[in-house]
């Protein structure tokens, strides 16, 4: 006979974080495709200068609400939730949602329903009309998000998720019903079409004002800020879209000094003025990836795998990309993507992801796709009606 459940709540700053980071270790133990992120990115390490997403000095927390639950059957966990209220997000598109996230589970339905009970519950007693997720605490565009629903087989890129296919039916038998899904597209450099990409920039009516440069390393936090002033102008009326603080950005700044090869990161201007950006990254997940062996999986041990292997790394990933609303003239996107080949194929890199796309972003879909780009995974964020 089963021991009953028994969920605890763990407040923010409660010394039983660990336990709730440590738990998908166990769950997801061999699994050749999960990638998490560090343990500092959640619990914070003053050695590496990280703060935490999951303590009280890391930006979130300063516009948000939340709380955690761990799920026990006698003294075994088997399960964790958060629940979230993130103001800033509901300011911006006057909206009133509550976001469930960090949701991993044993394949067991009544354990997925008793988490998701509490978290329903926190977020309907705080007035909320929406329970959204999953996600980390909430689902901004920039924020680790999404549940894998097509494309188990292969191994997430940098800041996206893997879980197992049982989450999809828990969720969607709970009640929850699709609010909407993030598509991702891969290219190995053998496929590129690029007979197909010089003709499309050769056709184009272009009057030569567009001037294309690389990232400078030396204003690493000015170039990240420049980049996410374009890509805040870029994407303000997409879905899901909740503008990057200069905070936010110098935070992402010092996670890339590690691993970003300027010559893959690419602004464009006219007269002078920056318009656009496209972006990749060496995958650090390629060497943050479990090993499982017997010298463990520390942040220590991980970090200095990516250490000795940045520049090393075979994949990148298309993390950054955006232009100005008013520039959006035809040249650009396909100059970009011709410029950016330029400097990746001389390279090592051998395959690359574009993503997370919002699956109705037809344009840039249609023209990653004439570059040789096929689709391979999807990721869906669910909404749950409060009474």
């Amino acid at each position: 006979m089963l021991e009953p459940i028994n969920v605890i709540e763990i407040p923010l700053g409660d010394n039983r974080l660990k336990d709730f980071v440590k738990f998908p270790w166990r769950l997801y133990h061999g699994d050749p495709c999960w990638t998490p992120p560090l343990n500092g990115d959640l619990l914070g390490n003053r050695l590496l200068g990280l703060k935490g997403l999951l303590t009280r000095n890391h930006p979130y927390q300063r516009h948000a609400e939340v709380t955690h639950f761990i799920a026990y059957r006698g003294k075994l966990p088997v399960g964790r939730i958060s629940a979230a209220i993130n103001r800033e997000f509901n300011e911006y598109h006057k909206t009133s949602i509550g976001s469930f996230g960090f949701f991993e589970v044993v394949n067991d339905y009544e354990v997925a329903r008793t988490l998701l009970d509490k978290a329903r519950a926190w977020i309907t007693a705080r007035g909320m009309a929406v329970m959204r997720g999953p996600g980390e605490y909430s689902n901004s565009t920039h924020e680790r998000q999404g549940l894998l629903i097509d494309g188990f087989q292969y191994p997430p890129t940098s800041d996206l998720t893997h879980n197992p296919p049982y989450y999809q039916e828990f969720l969607e038998r709970y009640g929850f019903q699709k609010a909407k899904d993030y598509l991702a597209y891969y290219i190995h450099r053998k496929d590129a079409n690029m007979k197909l990409l010089r003709r499309f920039r050769r056709q184009l009516n272009t009057d030569g004002s567009l001037e294309i440069r690389p990232m400078d390393m030396k204003k690493l936090r000015a170039e990240v800020r420049l980049m996410v002033g374009i890509y805040n102008e870029a994407w303000a009326q997409n879905w899901g879209f909740l503008p990057i603080s200069d905070e936010e950005g110098d935070s992402i700044a010092d996670s890339l000094r590690i691993i970003v090869d300027p010559d893959i990161v690419r602004f464009a201007y006219i007269n002078g003025q920056p318009v656009a950006v496209m972006g990749l990254i060496p995958d650090p997940n390629y060497a943050l990836r479990p090993r499982w062996r017997w010298y463990g999986d520390s942040d220590l041990v991980r970090i200095i795998r990516l250490l000795v292997t940045r520049r090393h790394i075979p994949r990148i990933r298309g993390m950054f990309f955006g232009i100005k609303p008013e520039f959006r003239r035809e040249d650009i996107l396909p100059l970009l993507l011709n410029d950016v080949a330029d400097h990746v194929l001389p390279k090592h890199y051998q395959e690359s992801d574009a993503s997370l796309i919002l699956e109705d972003n037809e344009r840039i879909i249609k023209v990653i796709q004439i570059a040789g780009c096929r689709y391979y995974k999807r990721w869906r964020i669910y909404d749950l009606p409060l009474k």
